[in-house]
């Protein structure tokens, strides 16, 4: 990642979602400056994956759960949830995947439809992240709510994918051939919209209540 190009984004993503860590009530003040202050370290020290604000907060401090930030966002702000873990991405979206900006904003566009883009995030509560995002993509934003971890395992096999394929231009052997991705289909968002081609709805592994079907 280039981190002089993306760390404003990345550091305007972590302070606003975090002041609405404490609007909602999900954090305490004094545990966000705490993580406030260790972001900025983890940050100057060029470790980008670790430089998250909601990271230290759950696995680091564990003074909350990103399980409770999923409920939150999907009672109070009717967005669905989605497990990318299984979902064929289309080539020609996962080919666009910007992913220095995926990880400054914790955020995957993962199916297009039309002028109907669907964008799985851990961050949805950080204005700075939607706002990023509908800038980019333009159009309508189906937006869902997924996990770090989700987004984490994404993304690193979207990097994997575009660096094998580089070495089968080079002529070396793709050590992933012969294997197959599973097919999972992923739940639309509770938003107005089409759902992706060819999905149904499914119930995401840490909350009780699905997207709603339409």
């Amino acid at each position: 990642m280039a981190p002089t190009e993306y760390r404003p984004l990345l550091m305007r993503a972590n302070r606003l979602l975090g002041s609405a860590l404490i609007e909602h009530n999900l954090v305490k003040f004094e545990d966000l400056e705490a993580a406030n202050e260790r972001l900025l370290e983890v940050a100057a020290s060029g470790q980008v994956r670790q430089s998250s604000v909601l990271s230290i907060l759950v696995y680091e401090k564990k003074v909350m759960r990103e399980e409770d930030l999923l409920h939150h966002v999907v009672d109070d702000h009717g967005v669905g949830v989605v497990d990318l873990r299984g979902y064929e991405v289309p080539e020609e979206v996962k080919k666009e995947i910007d992913l220095d900006a995926c990880w400054a904003t914790w955020t995957v566009p993962f199916d297009r439809e039309e002028d109907f883009h669907f964008v799985a995030t851990a961050y949805y509560l950080s204005p700075a992240v939607r706002s990023h995002w509908e800038k980019k993509l333009g159009g309508q934003i189906i937006w869902q709510a997924t996990t770090m971890d989700i987004i984490a395992d994404f993304l690193d096999r979207v990097a994997a994918e575009r660096g094998d394929a580089n070495k089968v231009k080079t002529g070396t052997r793709n050590p992933f051939s012969g294997g197959s991705k599973p097919t999972a289909p992923a739940a639309p968002g509770a938003n107005a919209g089409p759902p992706p081609p060819s999905s149904s709805h499914i119930p995401f592994p840490s909350i009780s209540k699905p997207a709603t079907t339409h």
